[in-house]
């Protein structure tokens, strides 16, 4: 059965979502938002902040694996916090060389590094020398800048640094998240490393995973803003639910959002939570209609005390669930 990775997705799956997202279910592994390495050392404390799992043996709530990831362009300082950072994240480290984002490209870092394919070498090189044989060393990368004329090259630069798997975001960074995913460059990526290679990218059903596995040759898939899009999408790969979507699990995904904001409300600073609740209705109205009304009717509110009551009024008028204040 194909391994199944829930993404790391800046700006979208912090912690607590993470939480939400693999507590339904079905993932193998998680991986952090990446943690910005510059010039210094970054005290344990930065990362109990981005990445409390390592608080729980490096793993969700749930008790799936989280792997901390990297961003960063200096190969000595990232060797450096790799080395700290690794005493943290017992299932491994992965490096970030996809990121298309232009505040982290511009100061060389994420995709940009996929311009040169002898310094994802020496990243890799450095870090994997930095950190115990018994931690796990991964990449993520794009195909490119702006083509995939060096995709072999930087694949193959990071599997011989030591990189132990690949995950491949099938898009250059100019392409940043528009459709389609070029999955067929991962089979060929596939075809010219020795290391385990895990296809990302455009997968937001289940057919598209079917179709993912048969086009890149891979076993494995990590999915992304599928995952924001269809909390079940790893049960329904799996099987453990129906492989399409319907509106009767609309009060099910309800108790989601509103268990999320709890912990929202728990965790995060007041003035981010009603921003992050819209911005996963975003992604959830791709999938149900009913998330775009709820957004509707909460748009205008700033109060996540308020946006709770909305939801507990929608629980409470649902044919079989329970008046009762959550």
């Amino acid at each position: 059965m194909s391994r199944l990775f829930l993404a790391p997705m800046e700006g979208l799956a912090d912690y607590v979502l993470r939480d939400v997202l693999t507590g339904t279910g079905g993932y193998d592994g998680c991986v952090s938002e990446f943690v910005r390495v510059t010039g210094s050392l970054l005290p344990e404390r930065v990362y109990e902040r981005d990445t409390p799992e390592i608080l729980d043996g490096g793993h969700t709530p749930g008790g799936t694996p989280m792997v901390i990831q990297l961003l960063g362009s200096d190969p000595e300082w990232l060797a450096l916090n790799a080395a700290q950072a690794a005493t943290l994240s017992p299932h491994g480290l992965d490096l970030n060389f996809g990121c298309p984002a232009k505040v982290v490209n511009r100061h060389g870092g994420g995709a940009m590094l996929l311009a040169e394919p002898e310094l994802l070498n020496q990243i890799v090189s450095s870090v994997r020398a930095a950190v115990p044989a018994s931690i796990a060393v991964t990449a993520k990368m794009r195909l490119g800048v702006s083509d995939t004329s060096l995709a072999i090259d930087c694949a193959t630069a990071l599997a011989e640094g030591g990189a132990a798997s690949l995950v491949v975001h099938a898009r250059t960074r100019d392409h940043g998240y528009r459709p389609p995913a070029h999955w067929e460059w991962i089979a060929r990526i596939d075809a010219a490393v020795d290391v385990p290679v895990v296809a990302n990218g455009e997968v937001w059903t289940v057919a598209d995973w079917e179709r993912c596995r048969a086009v890149s040759g891979c076993a494995d898939v990590m999915i992304g803003r599928g995952a924001v899009s269809d909390p079940f999408l790893a049960l329904r790969i799996r099987g453990l639910m129906e492989r399409v979507a319907s509106g009767e699990e609309w009060p099910l995904v309800l108790r989601h959002i509103a268990d999320y904001l709890k912990k929202l409300q728990a965790r995060v600073e007041c003035r981010h939570e009603h921003g992050r609740v819209k911005l996963w209705l975003s992604y959830l109205k791709r999938t149900w209609p009913q998330a775009a009304e709820l957004h509707a009717a909460i748009r205008r509110l700033q109060d996540s005390f308020e946006i709770q009551d909305v939801i507990e009024r929608a629980l409470a008028d649902m044919p079989g669930t329970s008046s009762a204040r959550m």
